[in-house]
């Protein structure tokens, strides 16, 4: 299987994903995307398009808050269901893009409701 079938299978598995979970205002949609250094999350209500809390570990001063582990999930889940719960979102739809509910991203999902996020 060469790169562009693998492409294809992921934008296949995203859009399947995607038609079924929509944002809104009250409970928007909570999109998490790893990548090879940084974690990045956001909490997007789809019907006016806008983001309304957004966190990553992305280096501040030259420190960097989590790496893109499990462990460094749990610490960023902390550091993003505390931003949510002080704008003022209790409930989300979680959006896992094309990655299986295992590993990094259930430990960043459990961390989340650990704070009082509710999915």
């Amino acid at each position: 299987m060469n790169f562009d079938d693998k492409k294809i299978i992921k934008q296949r598995r995203r859009l399947r994903i995607r038609k079924n979970i929509l944002g809104t205002l009250s409970r928007p949609r909570l999109s998490l995307h790893f990548s090879e250094k940084h974690i990045y999350a956001q909490c997007i209500d789809d019907n006016h398009g806008r983001t309304l809390v957004y966190r990553s570990t992305v280096a501040k001063n030259g420190v960097p808050v989590a790496k893109p582990t499990a462990d460094g999930a749990v610490t960023f889940g902390k550091i993003f269901g505390e931003a949510a719960l002080e704008a003022g979102i209790g409930e989300v739809v979680f959006d896992r893009g094309t990655k299986r509910y295992h590993g990094k991203v259930k430990a960043f999902a459990d961390s989340v409701r650990n704070t009082g996020v509710r999915f």
